[in-house]
């Protein structure tokens, strides 16, 4: 499995890492910090026989997308075992996702899951997994106390392996374009 995912400018990036990192020690369970799992949004989620197969097809995204805000308004749950916050999704994060997934789709030797097409995806950043039910109550009481909306910047497009994490391909998005004054 592969995922192509976004990633953030330092700041917001640090300060979800501190986010993960606080809920490991409040809860016990420090998968995210273990398989040193970096704060990311997947875009879309590949089964494919290896990264030859993804690599050329998303190599042509280098230089043709624009960084992009994201706002964080809110934490959720995926039952039962997985915290997460998430974004709003915004026509900038619709329009990212809809450029991935025209990247990967037409891959004969690759398939998207089903949890990750275009208008049935549920944009997120986990914050832990594999949570045990004790566990869940211990990191949400950790987000309850330390989340804030916050507003972070796309800066990144990547693509992984995952179990355990393992970068393929990262690059950097173009600066997005000034809003022209009237």
């Amino acid at each position: 499995m592969y995922l192509v995912s976004a990633y953030f400018d330092p700041v917001s990036t640090k300060r979800l890492q501190a986010l993960i990192a606080q809920i490991a020690a409040a809860s016990g369970n420090h998968y995210m910090l273990e398989k040193q799992v970096p704060p990311h949004l997947t875009l879309s989620a590949v089964e494919a026989r290896s990264a030859d197969v993804l690599t050329p097809a998303l190599r042509p995204l280098e230089g043709r997308l624009c960084r992009g805000a994201v706002q964080f308004v809110t934490v959720g749950q995926l039952f039962p075992y997985v915290l997460y916050t998430m974004p709003v999704l915004n026509a900038y994060l619709q329009d990212l996702s809809l450029a991935v997934s025209a990247a990967v789709s037409g891959i004969p030797e690759a398939a998207v899951s089903r949890y990750y097409r275009p208008h049935s995806w549920l944009p997120h950043v986990t914050l832990a997994k594999t949570l045990s039910p004790e566990q869940m109550r211990l990191a949400f009481a950790v987000v309850q106390e330390k989340f804030a909306v916050f507003q972070a910047q796309v800066t990144e497009l990547g693509l992984a392996k995952v179990n355990p994490h393992d970068d393929v391909l990262r690059f950097e998005l173009r600066p997005s374009k000034p809003a022209r004054k009237p």
